[in-house]
């Protein structure tokens, strides 16, 4: 087994799942487990000023070997998505996938099908790493971590393997929205950087979403049911009656490529209290703005039809579109594309329906854009990873700093 699966399903067996309404970094303590597995490997490589924090962040840095080339981050992140549990995770390797059926769960009935996921034809006779039909994988994003790590080792190993600084930072709680934000951009900081937390093979992006959570809390009157004529306000109901004026069309299931939506993500409640948490996104800015007055205006609307106010929102933003300030250095996204190739990957520039750590970074000065890692259907039981790809995105990443270190980046 190559270093890069035996290190991917060691993390997968490690459970990282983040969870919402945490007011701690990382949200659950159980990332500090895969940060410090982390920590230790990279200190084993021998990379410089290696440190695992309080909040679950593994930063480090390979120091240069030549001179004039930038120094370049590389970031993943620790934590999995909340939808699967990520807990007891046993992944299995499909080898010369054959085109047919891949029966995760006989039990349960859960087959991985290319009838369903047709991306599975392009994936025949490779090696599939799949779930056993009861976890998510966790592809999204430890093959990242898992490439990072390899691609990393590959310069150490190989010291005529001429690179500039190198910095790897591996973050938690990306999932829920906080990721890179405790990143310490001034001790550990590069010209420039990559995420490694796309999709399948080849994916590019530079553009993400516009993005904001919304949490409306409706306040009711609880009453006895037999003389409630008048006087009973069903908090729950009222949540119904908000949910149903948002534009039906304009959710997940109705959108795609620069589309923008509304996104219930959770709701609970009885007759005295009810809560519902959105996310709100959108590509363009204008728009993005737009919609978040809209979602001020329903609450407003529906405060304004009870004659009281019932409803109350907290709205935040989380990250923002990070294609804006990456117009000034086009030359990080030209030289990732000829990296791709260089590897013989057909780049697919794709506007990701999401966010990465890149975004924030993005804002905050370090621009990032995000390569593939070789991962597919994340965040659920039918997520997979094709190891020829996670092997192509270690050669993307080494391509990517062979061509700063010897001057040939692409403006």
């Amino acid at each position: 087994m190559s270093s890069l699966v035996d290190r991917f399903i060691r993390y997968v067996k490690i459970d990282t799942q983040s969870a919402e309404g945490q007011n701690c970094v990382p949200s659950t303590p159980c990332q500090h487990d895969l940060a410090k597995v982390l920590g230790e490997e990279l200190r084993s490589l021998g990379l410089s000023d290696v440190t695992v924090t309080e909040n679950a962040y593994v930063c480090a840095t390979l120091p240069a070997n030549c001179e004039g080339a930038p120094a370049i981050g590389f970031c993943a992140h620790i934590d999995t998505a909340l939808e699967v549990t990520g807990k007891n995770v046993k992944p299995r390797l499909v080898e010369n996938y054959d085109g047919g059926d891949v029966v995760l769960n006989a039990a349960e009935n859960v087959v991985l099908s290319p009838k369903v996921f047709p991306e599975l034809n392009d994936h025949k006779g490779e090696t599939l790493i799949v779930t056993d039909g009861t976890t998510l994988l966790g592809a999204d994003d430890k093959a990242g971590v898992a490439e990072i790590m390899t691609a990393v080792e590959h310069m150490v190993r190989h010291p005529e393997f001429k690179h500039g600084k190198i910095v790897v930072c591996f973050c938690p709680d990306e999932e829920i929205g906080h990721g890179a934000k405790f990143w310490d951009l001034e001790k550990y900081g590069a010209d420039f950087a990559y995420t490694v937390d796309g999709g399948g093979t080849g994916t590019f992006s530079y553009e993400t979403f516009n993005a904001a959570q919304a949490h409306v809390k409706i306040k009711g009157v609880a009453v006895h049911p037999g003389t409630a004529k008048n006087k009973m306000i069903n908090a729950a109901m009222v949540a119904m009656e908000f949910a149903a004026s948002l534009p039906p069309a304009e959710t997940p299931p109705h959108t795609e490529l620069y589309e923008g939506y509304y996104h219930m993500t959770g709701i609970a409640g009885g007759v005295e209290e009810a809560e519902m948490t959105y996310i709100i996104r959108d590509h363009d800015t204008a728009k993005f703005e737009a919609r978040k007055e809209h979602f001020q205006l329903l609450v407003r609307q529906l405060n304004e039809r009870w004659g009281r106010e019932l409803a109350e929102l907290e709205m935040h933003d989380q990250y923002y579109n990070m294609a804006v300030p990456l117009q000034k250095r086009m030359d990080i996204v030209n030289t990732a594309l000829k990296a791709y190739e260089m590897a013989g990957v057909t780049p697919k520039i794709i506007a990701a329906r999401g966010g990465t750590d890149g975004s924030q970074l993005s804002f905050r000065g370090l621009l990032t854009p995000n390569l593939f890692i070789g991962g597919y259907n994340c965040h659920g039981k039918y997520e997979y990873a094709v190891v020829g790809a996670m092997e192509k995105c270690v050669k993307v990443i080494l391509n990517i700093v062979q061509l700063y270190a010897e001057g040939k980046q692409v403006k």
